[in-house]
This record gives structure tokens, sequence and C-alpha cells, in this order.
């Protein structure tokens, strides 16, 4: 079976980051699923940004939890786009979605525009922070909840497990086969982030992974054309 495609934060390697242009081009080239960053903004709004600041992704700056959506809206976020709501990004697209909780306040709103919009079955909620993913599958039982790890790879398939999460996502440079055959143990998938070599991409098959979170569409062509 091929390995799954997740585009990060749209196709970043081609498009700017988390923007409705990212993930349209993610969309056009038909990924398994694209992967967003969310936070909350000073007024409460679900937000699609990796960072807490608006520095580095914008004309911007300050924190993202102190400004407005409409001082976010007024920033560039590349080539003319603006800053996302969550909710734009459903309308858009039509793949599924892997939504990355940055900021463990965003549970709660999140899980809202879930249930109001019936997204259960088409949006998997990840995140780093163990509250965040507790919090989500306290509030939506049935919606699919996925573990990101960088330094804490190795525990990863114990803390999934005990969360009762169906998926890890992990870092590729800390990723192991061990850690790999654990998760497979527990009935847990693999991805891992970001592979955006052909290298990077051959270590992956070898590992026997799920899906390969990927910035650059060469990535996703080479995935198609196989071995």
């Amino acid at each position: 079976m091929s390995l799954q495609t997740i585009g990060h934060r749209g196709l970043m390697g081609a498009e700017p980051e988390n923007t409705l242009r990212s993930f349209r081009r993610a969309d056009r080239m038909a990924l398994d699923a694209v992967e967003l960053d969310l936070h909350l903004s000073g007024d409460g709004e679900l937000v699609v940004i990796h960072d807490a600041s608006v520095d580095r992704t914008t004309d911007g700056s300050g924190a993202v939890r102190d400004l407005t959506l409409a001082e976010l809206r007024r920033l560039d976020a590349g080539l003319g786009e603006r800053i996302p709501l969550f909710t734009e990004v459903v309308d858009a697209v039509g793949a599924p979605i892997q939504a990355e909780i940055k900021d463990a306040a965003a549970a709660r709103a999140l899980a809202a525009v879930i249930e109001e919009r019936g997204l259960g079955d088409r949006v998997t909620v990840i995140s780093f922070h163990d509250e965040a993913l507790r919090e989500t599958r306290e509030l939506l039982p049935e919606v699919a909840i996925g573990l990101v790890t960088g330094w804490s790879t190795d525990t990863a398939p114990e803390r999934a497990a005990e969360l009762g999460a169906r998926l890890v996502s992990c870092e590729f440079a800390r990723l192991s086969a061990d850690v790999v055959a654990r998760c497979r143990a527990a009935g847990i998938g693999v991805i891992s982030w970001t592979v955006n070599t052909p290298a990077e991409l051959a270590v992956a098959r070898e590992l026997g992974l799920d899906g390969v979170v990927t910035d650059e569409p060469e990535i996703v062509s080479a995935i198609r054309a196989g071995p």
C-alpha cells in the first residue's frame, strides 16, 4: 500500500505556509490530507498560523493572542495572502484535515467548530499537548486524535495509548524502527514530519510508515510513482 501524503501547512515548499493558497495547492494535487496549525486570536477566533507570534510568517509583529482577528487580517502572510480562519480552510478544500492545536487553549474552540459543522469524520485533532488531546477526547469522544512528538518520540507509543490516540506524528530525525514497531503492536498508526528529500523518503519506506508529512510537491509525485 502506498504511503499516505499529508501536506505540511498546505504545501509550504511551494506556497506561503498556512494560507488558503497553500491549502488549495495541496488540494489540487489531491493529497490524502492537509495539516494545519491553530491558535486563538485575542478575541477568541480560531486562526491558522504556526507560531505564537506573527513575526516570522507575516509583515507584522506581536503575539497572536494579543491581536484581534481584524488586526490579524490586515497582515500579509505572503503573496498578499491573509491569515485564514479554520472554517475558511474547511470550506476551501475537500481533503481530510489534521488540525494541530499549538495553543492548548484552542482545544475547546476547535471542538465546538467540529461539532457545529459536523466535521467529526473529516478532522483528526493532533497536538504536542497531552492536555489538549485529553480535552478533545472528553468533548468529542468519537473524533480521532493524534499525538505529535519531537524530543519525546521514544515514549510516543505509551503516551498515545494512554490518550486513546489512533495516530502518532513523529519528528523524522527522532523516529526509529523500535518506536514504529511498538506503535504497530499497540494498533497505532505512524506518520513522520517532515519528509522532503528522496533519501528521507527511502527511509520512510524502509520503516514502513503509514504516511509522510511533506512540504514538497516533488515528494508527492515520487510517492505516486512508486518505489
